[in-house]
């Protein structure tokens, strides 16, 4: 049997286990799940709080109908489509959508305010690292939902056309179109703005600090992405950005985040829900 085939099969078993009602094999789903949900979550609403709360309830849908996976496609993506629905339509606005933000208007907001000499402050690396994260999130929102995560799917998660279209319920055809233009958005704003994907762009994260805290956009005091916890054995952030470098484009730009964990207090509530005695599949 070969590695994907054993895959699946151990798949199957542990969902089979899980739906007989194993709260071992409920909470290695759970593991297993949490930190990539975590991570389309947090693309999607920006925020980490945001991204915890929309985390926790896909979860819980997902553990829901677990007894409707039938192997269609593996398990994680099978919970992406799970997740995407759900966070679709969300009838919370990140501000971004709220103020209907475009990625023009955006990027005449990085030249207000742009710094002609680096940050040199305290933790200077880390608030441009900071910056580089929370703006990379922030631009995600000035699309629209739809093309948001379809660029999330394929070029961030790097999925395929055929199971990227699955999750979100079109023809791959019509995944592929989405996501170009997408792309052709994104990359096209990213060439003229950004000095990571073209050096020869106005934009430098580290000359964007001062403005940055004095709009409240970071907290130098808790910055809440350069530090966020992230998954046993996941890229840190320093890892994420020498990706981005020995890649050098506009997807890995917005690629390079490290490989964020869910926080756990979230996942401890999902926990005594299991042992609830009030789940549905425990029931």
């Amino acid at each position: 049997m070969g590695t994907e085939a054993k895959g699946e099969a151990e798949e199957r078993v542990l969902v089979e286990r899980a739906v007989a009602g194993d709260r071992d094999a409920l909470a290695e789903v759970v593991r297993l799940l949490r930190d990539p949900l975590y991570r389309l979550a947090l693309r999607m609403v920006w925020r980490p709080a945001e991204a915890e709360d929309a985390t926790q309830e896909i979860l819980l849908r997902v553990l829901g109908h677990l007894d409707t996976w039938r192997a269609e496609a593996k398990l994680l993506t099978w919970a992406y489509r799970v997740g995407v629905n759900y966070l679709l339509n969300l009838k919370r606005q990140t501000p971004q959508e709220a103020a209907q933000l475009s990625l023009d208007a955006f990027r005449d907001g990085l030249a207000d305010g742009l710094a002609e000499a680096d940050y040199r402050g305290p933790e200077a690396t880390l608030l441009a690292d900071e910056v580089r994260l929370a703006c990379s999130q922030a631009m995600l929102q000035c699309l629209a939902r739809d093309e948001r995560v379809a660029f999330v799917l394929g070029d961030v998660f790097e999925l395929n056309s055929t199971d990227a279209a699955w999750v979100l319920d079109i023809t791959p055809a019509a995944y592929r179109k989405r996501l170009q233009r997408a792309k052709k958005r994104l990359g096209s704003f990213l060439t003229a703005t950004c000095g990571l994907a073209n050096p020869d762009a106005f934009c430098r994260c580290s000359r964007r600090v001062g403005a940055a805290v004095a709009q409240g956009r970071i907290d130098p005091h808790a910055p809440s992405l350069a530090r966020h916890p992230i998954s046993p054995g996941g890229r840190t952030v320093a890892q994420a950005e020498q990706q981005m470098i020995r890649l050098h484009d506009a997807a890995a730009v917005l690629r390079a985040h490290p490989d964020y964990a869910a926080p756990q207090a979230k996942m401890d509530a999902i926990a005594g829900l299991l042992h609830s005695g009030r789940f549905p599949l425990l029931s």
